[in-house]
């Protein structure tokens, strides 16, 4: 992987495109639990392989009063379920299902647990926030971002 190749900015170059991305996120995660939001966040990051987006949730949700530990467990959130809720863990399954989307297209019984522990306004919030995420990691892998820039406000 060359690291000497320039990648354009879409901010600069498509600025109309990039102001549609921020306007799609303010409203993607209406209603969701900033924590939660932020855990979804930094699974779907993590899975694209995005380094400036687990960088800046992870940092969002430490500065929400977060405990590293869940953060650090977040890979293996299976293994550990103890430090997440039934609700985190029904949204972490659909996170990756949604991100993963060409493995199993999504199985029924993961969004069915969603289903089950979200109202279905919320289960749609939800989905629009996993979305939302996996178009911003993409900008973010493409680009190249780098973490260690982003400063929590």
């Amino acid at each position: 992987m060359s690291t000497t190749t320039r990648r354009v900015k879409l901010a600069n170059l498509v600025p109309d495109f990039y102001q549609a991305m921020i306007a799609l996120d303010r409203v993607s995660d209406a209603g969701i639990d900033p924590k939660l939001a932020n855990l979804i966040r930094i699974r779907a990051s993590q899975l694209n392989g995005c380094s400036y987006c687990t960088d800046m949730h992870s940092l969002d949700l430490l500065h929400l009063g977060a405990d590293q530990q869940r953060i650090s467990l977040l890979p293996v959130w299976r293994e550990a379920r103890k430090f997440y809720t039934e609700e985190e863990q029904a949204a972490l399954a659909l996170t990756e299902a949604i991100t993963l989307i060409s493995v199993d297209h999504v199985p029924d019984e993961v969004y069915d647990l969603a289903a089950s522990v979200f109202g279905e306004k919320d289960l749609a919030q939800l989905i629009a926030l996993i979305i939302t995420i996996n178009m911003w990691t993409r900008v973010g892998v493409t680009g190249r971002m780098e973490p260690g820039h982003y400063k929590p406000s």
